[in-house]
């Protein structure tokens, strides 16, 4: 970088700078950097806003990523580079400095060699090398026309946000993201003081008093807002993390499940016992996820073999094109912005009783639109699943020992969802009309637990076969709130929420490993918290021997809850904190 004035501003972004004064002496300087540095090479003509070169050469989340004049390798691409450098394809075009970039040379060099190289888009961004002296003058006149402080402080704010969020909450919350970044504040910091602000909403909640209600809203929407600020700070300054991929994809659950349970408790408090919506909420609220995720995973760029052809897709495609449409579209989704403004206005004004209806009835009908609108697209689309496809769902699946064992012996018979379907409604419907301690009633677990071995004993490859998990987590999560609630034992339906809270971490968690690249939990922790068969077989077994023993069934649920909740907690913060994490960030539901 002899001569060039890009030294502060590369400083300015953590690195430590050296002169190359010759495609010679990269490979040399290279081997001086640690390996398992992120190394970054920059023209010494390049033109362009600093954001410009933060976006590509700061992103923690990619092995390799460029713009026109500046390329960044992260460790495990740094073999690659190397390899690119020792051959040297680019140094003669980079010596002539007439037809070619070096950097540019070596990004696609990486490419051809494997590397995902990722480019950013820049938009209004300047990024260029100047061939001449009036491209350099052309250049430095589109870098003086924008501002990037204000292109930064836009792109901090996801594109693609409910409406709620995008007019109420983002034309504000960017600054304060930008306020948290001047004072060396954290993503991760003000994800935890967005969790400590809605369980202390909770703490209000359960007071079971008007004045604590209306606190509890209050404190909710101050929630969102540091929930929306984290996410805008680090797109802001591009912090991302293995820690905070794993605090941001988990605590929004742990805020709204706590602060269902606050409800819970304040109503309670006032003689209402709505124990079984809170947990009906959370199931249904957890099911709609699951879907959302099963699809994606089978619908993800790269799993299909052609683009999305359905006629639905392409109605979607057309209404996209009129703006209000898409607003519509967004908030009938209930997504977090909206829900969470449901529940903090209801909180305040009416009883829980009336926030759990509320919650039940739009989750309810959001849940059916955009359940309908995956089949049909899944049913319309000329597509191919491929393996990584069908090993995502398959581990989304949450098989357990008593499943994998009929998966393999039994034959692969075709028809997933149906097969899946028939053993979860026959095993709900009989919770709800059986008597909690009958026999019955294990037999039905113990068919369940066959068909969920027949639904996954062929790869996960058919058009609707991503129904399969949600299927699965509908007749886990259900039986237990049946079962608890017909058992009429005290305590009992404030354990099954802890239960299935528990379980509920340990799938969300399982997404977010798959999301990241990185798989799913071990087999041996699945196996050992017994799958989802597994475990409503052993909660189907304690309600027929424990319901009728005063509140044994209470205490067998609590101590179930715990047992999954510590190993799940272990292992997870085991693997979030380590090396092999993905620096993924958390873009929020699906609106």
């Amino acid at each position: 970088m002899p001569g060039s004035q890009l030294g502060p501003d590369l400083r300015a972004l953590g690195f430590d700078v050296q002169n190359a004064f010759l495609p010679d002496d990269l490979p040399r300087l290279l081997a001086e950097v640690p390996a398992g540095e992120r190394v970054a090479l920059v023209d010494p003509r390049f033109l362009g806003h600093v954001h410009a070169l933060r976006l590509a050469l700061t992103d923690p989340r990619f092995p390799a990523a460029a713009v026109t004049g500046a390329l960044t390798v992260q460790a495990e691409a740094r073999a690659a580079l190397a390899r690119t450098l020792a051959s040297g394809p680019a140094a003669p075009a980079a010596r002539t400095r007439t037809t070619s970039v070096l950097t540019d040379d070596i990004a696609a060099a990486l490419e051809a060699d494997g590397v995902a190289v990722h480019r950013p888009e820049l938009g209004s961004l300047v990024a260029t090398v100047p061939a001449d002296e009036a491209a350099a003058v052309a250049a430095s006149q589109a870098v003086a026309a924008v501002d990037d402080e204000a292109v930064r402080l836009r792109n901090a704010v996801k594109s693609r946000d409910g409406f709620f969020t995008t007019h109420f909450i983002s034309p504000y919350s960017r600054y304060i993201a930008r306020w948290c970044a001047r004072r060396g504040l954290t993503p991760n910091q003000v994800t935890t003081a967005s969790l400590i602000t809605a369980l202390i909403a909770a703490g209000c909640a359960a007071t079971g008093t008007r004045g604590g209600f209306v606190a509890a809203g209050l404190l909710l929407i101050l929630s969102f807002v540091l929930d929306c600020t984290d996410g805008q700070l680090a797109r802001y300054s591009l912090q991302y993390s293995t820690m905070g991929a794993w605090l941001d994809a988990t605590f929004d659950r742990a805020k709204e499940y706590a602060y269902y349970a606050g409800l819970a408790l304040g109503a309670a408090r006032g003689g209402d016992d709505v124990w079984a919506l809170a947990l009906g909420a959370m199931v249904l609220q957890t099911c709609r996820h699951v879907v959302d995720f099963s699809f994606n995973e089978a619908h993800v760029v790269g799993t299909d073999a052609s683009a999305n052809t359905s006629p639905t897709a392409a109605l979607s495609t057309k209404l996209d094109s009129v703006g209000w449409t898409v607003w519509v579209r967004r908030m009938i989704v209930l997504p977090i912005g909206e829900r969470w403004a449901m529940i903090a206005v209801l909180t305040a004004l009416a009883t829980p009783r009336i926030v759990f209806y509320a919650l039940l009835i739009g989750c309810a009908f959001a849940a059916c639109y955009t359940t309908a609108g995956r089949v049909l697209r899944s049913l319309t689309r000329r597509a191919t699943r491929t393996d990584r496809a069908a090993r995502a769902l398959a581990e989304l699946a949450d098989s357990g020992p008593l499943a994998q064992l009929v998966a393999a012996k039994a034959p692969r018979i075709p028809g997933a969802p149906v097969v899946a379907a028939v053993g979860a409604a026959a095993l709900v419907a009989t919770a709800l009309t059986q008597p909690v301690g009958s026999r019955r009633m294990i037999v039905a677990a113990v068919l369940y637990a066959i068909l969920s071995g027949l639904a996954v004993a062929r790869p996960l490859k058919g058009a609707l076969d991503w129904l399969v998990p949600p299927l699965f987590r509908v007749a886990e999560y259900c039986t237990v709130l049946v079962l608890a609630a017909r058992s009429e034992v005290d305590g009992a339906l404030p354990a099954a929420f802890g239960l299935v809270a528990a379980v509920a971490y340990h799938h969300y968690d399982t997404v977010y490993r798959i999301k990241g690249g990185s798989g799913a939990p071990p087999q041996w922790l699945v196996r050992l918290i017994g799958g989802h068969e597994g475990r409503t077989l052993v909660v189907t077994v304690l309600a027929a021997v424990l319901a009728t023993r005063d509140t044994d069934f209470t205490l067998a649920l609590t101590a179930l809850a715990a047992a999954i909740a510590l190993v799940v907690l272990v292992e997870s913060i085991r693997f979030w904190v380590s090396s092999g994490a993905p620096a993924v960030h958390d873009e929020g539901e699906t609106a």
